[in-house]
């Protein structure tokens, strides 16, 4: 029997267009079953909804729709106990910015994106804990003091990238199988997961982390 262990907490997931079905189909019920409320936002682009359609990753698959009505740049990251970024290529397109248009783009520039900047308050609250899954950690790349030292676990074709930006690669297991507890890792209040198959051993690391974190708070209240 699963216990209500996140009762009363919310957890924010961004996603977009790519997303992998069965990921969004896991958060909606574990996270759930723990107690915790669900929401799941991305950009609007000042629409009420939007609806995002799933990645086909073999032929004949179906697409699968989602849609989206809550636009992360409208709530304020600090009611939430834990901020994940879905897997797939969902990141790549929460990157975009808006250059000026006719000017050249600098590396500073990538670093306005939307997306990129709520994580980035995300991650400057510890008390949040932050998930990120397969290519996931392509949303903090443009932001590379987000990720230098810290120790994380990725899908191979992000680790370029996350080395490039300084942070420590820990390698999964040997013919590790999906939800091989080795596929997550775990620093401090940042969760990385090695690949969406991953995703229930990746939500049980954050609601352990969630937990951890909030009797820590509540051990430093009392001193």
């Amino acid at each position: 029997m699963v216990t209500q262990m996140l009762e009363g907490k919310k957890v924010a997931i961004l996603v977009e267009t790519e997303f992998i079905p069965e990921e969004i189909a896991a958060y909606q019920q574990h996270f759930e079953e723990l107690g915790a409320t669900v929401h799941f936002m991305s950009r609007l682009w000042g629409n009420e909804t939007v609806q995002f359609v799933s990645d086909v990753d073999e032929i004949g698959k179906s697409l699968q729709y989602l849609d989206v009505n809550i636009d992360f740049q409208s709530v304020d990251v600090n009611e939430y106990a834990a901020v994940i970024m879905a897997a797939n290529y969902t990141s790549v397109r929460l990157r975009y910015f808006q250059p000026p248009p006719g000017q050249q783009i600098s590396p500073e520039q990538t670093r306005t994106a939307p997306a990129v900047q709520f994580f980035a308050q995300a991650m400057a609250n510890h008390k949040i804990i932050k998930g990120l899954l397969c290519h996931g950690l392509w949303l903090l790349t443009p932001m590379p003091e987000l990720l230098r030292g810290r120790k994380v676990i990725c899908h191979e074709v992000v680790l370029a990238d996350i080395a490039n930006a300084g942070a420590v690669y820990v390698p999964p297991p040997v013919n590790s199988q999906p939800n091989d507890p080795g596929n997550i890792v775990v620093d401090r209040d940042l969760v990385t997961g090695r690949a969406g198959h991953d995703v229930y051993a990746f939500i049980d690391a954050i609601a352990h982390q969630i937990v951890s974190q909030e009797q820590r708070c509540l051990e430093t209240q009392r001193r």
